[in-house]
């Protein structure tokens, strides 16, 4: 875990690993390689798709044949709407873009959920309208309940069929060490924090930096490697101010996660990037790609709240007037190349007693 203190949480009476049940809210890509890893583990798992159609077509042809191909779902997980409830699960995973978080609220909040139940996002954006990371709108909302939220690299193919590096961040240290366990029993790493705020933003800044590394990968490695590299850097004053820790930013969830996603060829936000540099308007860009792209909606949402607080974020705030065709690659490109970050903070040297108190404290 992470150093640091962890928020003491309350006692979590669960039944054995194998009596445990876990609800999957939102059937695509992540969501329905989520459910198949947790009914490996053993929990008694259910896929909750958001319509009665699509719970419909997963039970007949017991695949996800439009975002997860060729992955037979386990015989053991069942699949039915997410209106039918959750009164009986331990963990709740909401999978769904950041975007519907508060609706997601709303239907736990008119439940039944179970006293016990602890909830876990797999969003990588921001919630609007503010721009609250999706643990922040969770805790608020869902008040006493347990929270969790899940980042790293994690692409849903590789993830089902060789594993993945994970992270579980929680505030509460025996949820994360849970969660952890469940998916080291399906064949996962996983990595157990305590800063789930420098987890979501890491991920943010992760789909914002891959979707400006697919704009500009024409443009030359250079001018790609800049854009991912301002984006983070800006994106992490705004972590920093919010008390997350740098090595949530450089870690599994941050640079890990972008690594992946900018080497993926099948990655969403990458592609939206690049058809975004041949022209294509953003609003067309889901319908090409199949799924939704949750940087074209988090990007502009991340610029107006860095903004909104304070920080300068030109990078950020050009690639969201790409994405509303405000600004044509050229200029965006233009502006990558000639942005200069904020001076450095520079350590001055100890001088006197502290330096030599510094000194002794090193050398022990």
């Amino acid at each position: 875990m992470h150093a640091g203190e962890s928020t003491p949480s309350r006692t979590r009476s669960l039944p054995s690993p194998g009596a445990r049940r876990a609800s999957v809210i939102g059937a695509g890509s992540f969501g329905t390689a989520l459910a198949v890893l947790l009914a490996r583990a053993g929990l008694r798992t259910t896929l909750q798709p958001r319509t009665a159609e699509q719970s419909a077509a997963l039970t007949a042809q017991q695949q996800n044949a439009v975002y997860l191909p060729g992955v037979e779902l386990p015989p053991q997980l069942r699949i039915e709407p997410a209106s039918e409830g959750l009164v009986r699960a331990d963990y709740v995973f909401l999978a769904v873009p950041s975007k519907e978080i508060a609706s997601v609220v709303d239907l736990l909040r008119r439940g039944p959920l179970s006293g016990r139940s602890a909830v876990v996002s797999v969003a990588k954006g921001l919630v609007p309208p503010h721009g609250d990371p999706p643990s922040t709108v969770l805790r608020n909302a869902l008040s006493g309940r347990a929270v969790a939220c899940i980042g790293g690299p994690a692409h849903a193919q590789e993830m089902v069929h060789s594993g993945a590096g994970l992270v579980v961040a929680s505030e509460q240290e025996e949820l994360a060490r849970e969660l952890a366990q469940v998916f080291t029993r399906a064949g996962v790493v996983c990595e157990v924090s305590n800063d789930p705020i420098g987890v979501e933003l890491a991920g943010a800044a992760k789909n914002a930096a891959a979707l400006a590394t697919g704009a500009t990968e024409a443009q030359g490695p250079n001018a790609a490697g800049a854009a991912a590299g301002h984006i983070f850097a800006e994106v992490w004053r705004y972590a920093e101010r919010l008390g997350a820790r740098p090595e949530s930013m450089i870690g599994l969830a941050g640079t890990g996660d972008l690594v992946a996603t900018a080497l993926a060829r099948e990655s969403r936000n990458r592609r939206a990037g690049e058809l975004l540099s041949e022209g294509v308007p953003a609003a067309e860009i889901p319908q090409r790609i199949g799924q939704a792209v949750e940087a074209l909606e988090s990007v502009p949402l991340l610029a107006s709240t860095l903004a909104r607080v304070g920080i300068a974020a030109p990078v950020t705030t050009a690639l969201g007037a790409l994405i509303s065709g405000e600004m044509p690659l050229p200029e965006w490109v233009a502006l990558v190349r000639a942005t200069v970050p904020p001076p450095a903070r520079w350590r001055r040297p100890q001088r006197g007693w502290l330096r030599r108190l510094l000194a002794w404290l090193y050398r022990r």
